[in-house]
């Protein structure tokens, strides 16, 4: 990514729901090895809520739970800049719209950020009460170092 605007990092998820967790570790990692300029917010509601959020970021990097049946704790790096998310990469959501669906959302409003790179942690489980798994907590901390080094 390259310099310039406001840079920012959205971690999203349900830190009731096990790995749903997964972006809120992200967004707390990346806030406790220091952003270094770089705005760290966790979101908890809608997705659709993530237009508000990015409104005026240049650069922004979206870190999340999916369920695509990979192994749980991979990490799908996606440009979703670049064209809309894979369907198989669809989050566990229990909202009205999920994170790809805001995402395109905000395409037709023409409220994207100029780069939007989403990071999706794949997930086990997902039970309300159920803590984050050792591969997802493992991955949350990957992700964290990666998406500070894209934004710095």
């Amino acid at each position: 990514m390259n310099s310039g605007g406001r840079r920012l990092l959205i971690g999203l998820g349900n830190p009731l729901r096990g790995d749903d967790a997964a972006g809120l570790l992200v967004a707390r990692e990346a806030r406790r090895r220091g952003g270094d300029g770089v705005e760290v917010i966790e979101l908890e509601g809608e997705p659709v809520d993530l237009i508000e959020a990015w409104q005026g970021a240049a650069r922004a990097v979206l870190a999340d739970a999916v369920a695509s049946g990979a192994q749980a704790g991979a990490v799908h790096r996606l440009d979703a800049a670049a064209g809309p998310l894979p369907a198989t990469l669809a989050g566990p959501s229990t909202h009205a719209l999920g994170l790809a669906e805001a995402i395109e959302l905000g395409r037709a409003l023409g409220r994207l950020p100029g780069e939007l790179v989403v990071y999706g942690i794949e997930g086990e489980r997902f039970e309300t009460g159920a803590e984050p798994s050792l591969a997802v907590r493992a991955a949350a901390a990957e992700v964290a170092a990666a998406a500070l080094d894209e934004l710095r």
